[in-house]
């Protein structure tokens, strides 16, 4: 676990973006957490998400001249991701879609530095259940320019499988042909909160730790 990593769960549990409990996903499948990056409201917190991921994109040595971040909740992450990366010395783009293009004023499907050829893209998204908005969001940047997508930075991998038996992620990587990188994986926040205290009390206690196991067993991928 690294610092970085370390920082970034707690910053999850402070901001109440990752709760334990009974909870619906968009799929209908009950699961006993969820993430919810919408939750990071406040300049602080923002400016501790783009840490977080610059600390990983450059963990992953991931070669970038703009941030890219799908609507809506990309927004924000590609913005601080770029942020942060300057204030370590890397001056990146941003870049986001609308979910429907402009046609007056500049027009156009993307705002912030639009993509062009020979552009090193890196995507940011918040997790990884299905894949889809990571698929839909590289396709529209190779269609838009010959860009060079570098590799996705997400900041939970849920580690379930996908159309096989293996995780969401690896097909990803196989069929994006790039890295897909987890500031965290369940596993590794499970691992990390189970019986510390966080803000003075234990989010995830042996009962919800059980739950979490359970889940995993039956959803989770035999190759995370």
């Amino acid at each position: 676990m690294q610092p970085h990593q370390r920082a970034f769960i707690d910053l999850l549990v402070e901001h109440e973006v990752l709760r334990f409990g009974t909870f619906t996903l968009k799929s209908g499948r009950t699961s006993p957490y969820f993430v919810n990056a919408g939750r990071f409201r406040t300049g602080r917190a923002l400016e501790a998400l783009g840490r977080a991921y610059a600390a990983t994109l450059e963990r992953a040595d991931l070669a970038c001249d703009v941030v890219f971040g799908p609507a809506y909740k990309g927004v924000p992450l590609a913005v601080a991701t770029a942020m942060a990366l300057s204030q370590r010395g890397r001056d990146a783009g941003f870049c986001f879609d609308r979910k429907e293009a402009k046609d007056h004023g500049e027009g156009g499907r993307f705002v912030g530095m639009v993509p062009a050829d020979g552009q090193r893209v890196v995507v940011v998204d918040d997790v990884i259940t299905s894949g889809r908005s990571i698929r839909e969001a590289c396709a529209a940047l190779r269609a838009a320019a010959r860009v060079v997508i570098t590799g996705v930075v997400v900041a939970v991998d849920r580690c379930e499988r996908g159309r096989t038996e293996r995780s969401t992620r690896r097909e990803l990587e196989d069929e994006l042909g790039v890295p897909v990188v987890p500031i965290v994986t369940i596993h590794e926040i499970v691992e990390d909160l189970h019986g510390r205290p966080v803000g003075g009390a234990v989010v995830l206690d042996d009962r919800a730790r059980e739950a979490m196991r359970a889940y995993l067993a039956e959803h989770g991928a035999a190759e995370p």
